[in-house]
This record gives C-alpha cells, sequence and structure tokens, in this order.
C-alpha cells in the first residue's frame, strides 16, 4: 500500500513544499484561463491575492488537510495509473469532494470579502475544478513519492 495523501503532504518537513506547489497549480491554472470566464476568474483571483498576507499561500495552508483527505479515497484506488489521469477519470467525484472543503469553508468564514470573491465564483468552480484535475494529480503524485 503506499503512502496515504495526507501522510505525506502534511508531514512537517514537506508541507511547506507541497503548499508551495499546490499554490502554483492555482497560479498556473488561473493563469491558463481565457474568454469571458477565463476573465472572471482572473479577476476574482487578482482581487483574493489582494487581500494581502498572503492570502492564497495561507489559505492553501488552512486547507491542506481537508484536501488532503479528500483525495487519499482516489489515491487508494489510482493502481499503477497517474494520479492526474486517475482523477479526470473521475471528475464528478473529485470536483464535488474537493469543493465540499471550500464551500465548508466559505459557509464558516467571518472573512467577508474572501467570501464575496468566493461567492462570485463559485457558479462555475466545478468546471475550473475539473479543468485542473490533470495539473493537480501531477503535482500531488510528484509530492507524495
Amino acid at each position: 500500500m503506499s503512502t496515504a495523501v495526507s501522510d505525506a503532504l502534511l508531514e512537517p518537513s514537506r508541507r511547506p513544499v507541497a503548499v508551495a506547489t499546490l499554490t502554483d497549480v492555482i497560479d498556473a491554472e488561473v493563469a491558463d484561463k481565457s474568454g469571458f470566464g477565463g476573465a472572471a476568474v482572473k479577476t476574482g483571483y487578482a482581487a483574493a491575492k489582494r487581500l494581502g498576507g498572503g492570502f492564497v499561500q495561507n489559505a492553501t495552508d488552512r486547507l491542506l488537510p481537508q484536501f488532503a483527505s479528500a483525495l487519499d479515497p482516489f489515491w487508494a484506488t489510482k493502481g499503477e495509473q497517474p494520479f492526474g489521469s486517475h482523477l479526470a477519470a473521475q471528475p464528478d467525484a473529485v470536483a464535488d469532494a474537493l469543493l465540499a472543503v471550500t464551500d465548508a469553508k466559505a459557509a464558516k468564514t467571518t472573512h467577508t470579502s474572501a467570501a464575496k470573491v468566493y461567492g462570485s465564483l463559485r457558479g462555475k468552480a466545478k468546471e475550473h475544478v475539473v479543468a485542473a484535475l490533470p495539473r493537480l494529480g501531477a503535482a500531488v503524485e510528484r509530492l507524495v513519492r
């Protein structure tokens, strides 16, 4: 049995690298967006980054335990295939599991600006998460191995 995603990513010496790597994945996914919908994502993301204090990286760090736990069952069933391919083969289940994490956090946040940005982007969030699954899976696989 391979190491669980949560065990690997939350290990104290690996966690900072995991947070930086996953923040890079988010940055790259946002940069790749185009068209009207892409402009909305880029505007929302820029607003989140303007919240200051390394908001995106800090949010990634705070949510990492829940995201890693959400990915654990998918990692456990990936077999020999690349993790990005495995995630992309079941997009609805993976996206729903990851969005459940952010939805729960958004529902409890007292940071009204962050909640407003999240709310403005939530309608199209699933399609953006699905599009990111191959890149996310590849990054997680590099971090776990």
